[in-house]
């Protein structure tokens, strides 16, 4: 059962989480519902490939529910097993919560879970739901809803080292590469961590702020919440969100730029888009272009900022092709270029120059 009977509910936007990123009680029963489109999955499919040690089971509720080839457990069998939270791992379209999942959230909570969101419709919309978690002493988690009382961004200096993504677009591997990058940091005895700006990213890392859900004036503050003050060696990889190229979503660009504080920046692109994504006659900007208004941008809040990096989705092209692009890039713009779902990232971590942790 929950470990704090009658506890006060807490959502995302509670004054008990002000202007904290969200932290989330793992591991996770992954819920899908009665979905059987792979594509509505994608957060449950996700979860599982990269956490998949934070995920106790499934929970399907019909024969013809999509098998992500997990444990199927219900409720009350998780919480024997050691979860802490259900997690939504579907995204029907809209961002609302079916009526018919309404039995299955109350028996979780019940049971003493907590349950988690990615969703556009608040838990809150179910019937019945958030009296029952008062009742059971567990949370109701929004990932998609900011946490009040943020600060606006100051632009002071604080300790620790950082790494952004940026890109050349939306939707081209930004956070892929972060995660891959922290990853192999942390293989190589670096004191690093994934730091999360979107609601998948949460998910995975149990903890942080969906940027795109922040008033404007706070979102470079909201950034630097998300990676605060920390040991000198310490390194935090942070998800980026949008592109200072795209007509909707360069604001948000921006705000982490400014608010991060990067040390390092990482430019994430794709081999074969020719356009921006949703918006036709808007080309991709060169890597050089995109390179130096990044730059530009960076050094606003540190004047350090520097490119170790070039990430690039290479999945349309044969093999040597793609090697050859990558040396190619690599040779142009002088720093390395890899493509995290083909190839090493561990160029650019040589790159970073940064010490192990048992070498301080």
């Amino acid at each position: 059962m929950a470990s704090a009977q009658g506890a006060k509910i807490q959502r995302v936007g509670d004054s008990s989480t002000a202007s904290q990123p969200i932290v989330l009680r793992k591991p996770y029963l992954l819920f899908l519902g009665d979905v059987s489109d792979p594509l509505t999955l994608k957060t449950a499919f996700g979860l599982r490939d990269w956490i998949p040690g934070d995920v106790v089971g499934q929970w399907r509720l019909t024969k013809t529910t999509l098998d992500l080839g997990l444990t199927d457990l219900d409720p009350e069998a998780a919480i024997t097993a050691g979860a802490g939270s259900i997690v939504i791992g579907a995204a029907p379209s809209g961002g609302a919560i079916p009526s018919g999942w309404a039995r299955a959230l109350l028996r979780a909570v019940q049971a003493g879970l907590d349950v988690v969101s990615g969703l556009h419709a608040s838990l809150d919309s179910v019937p019945g739901l958030a009296a029952a978690a008062d009742r059971s002493g567990v949370r109701l988690h929004d990932v998609r809803k900011a946490p009040p009382g943020l600060p606006v961004g100051t632009g002071a200096r604080r300790p620790g080292r950082r790494l952004l993504t940026v890109g050349t677009d939306c939707a081209i591997g930004k956070k892929y590469t972060a995660l891959a990058l922290a990853r192999a940091m942390q293989a190589a005895g670096v004191d690093a961590e994934f730091r999360a700006t979107g609601q998948t990213g949460i998910l995975i890392a149990g903890t942080g702020i969906a940027l795109d859900t922040v008033v404007a004036d706070f979102m470079a503050g909201a950034a630097e919440a998300v990676s605060p003050a920390a040991h000198p060696e310490h390194w935090d990889v942070i998800e980026g969100q949008g592109s200072l190229f795209h007509p909707s979503y360069a604001g948000i660009s921006l705000a982490l730029l400014h608010g991060s504080q990067p040390d390092a920046l990482v430019l994430c692109t794709d081999a074969t888009r020719v356009e921006i994504d949703g918006c036709p006659g808007y080309p991709l900007p060169s890597l050089a272009e995109a390179m130096r208004r990044n730059l530009e941008a960076a050094r606003l809040t540190n004047a350090a900022a520097r490119f170790v990096g070039i990430a690039i989705n290479t999945l349309p092209l044969p093999g040597e092709a793609a090697a050859t692009l990558m040396r190619r890039l690599a040779d142009e713009h002088g720093i390395p270029c890899v493509d995290p779902l083909r190839s090493d990232v561990q160029p650019i971590v040589d790159a970073l120059e940064c010490r192990p942790s048992n070498s301080r």
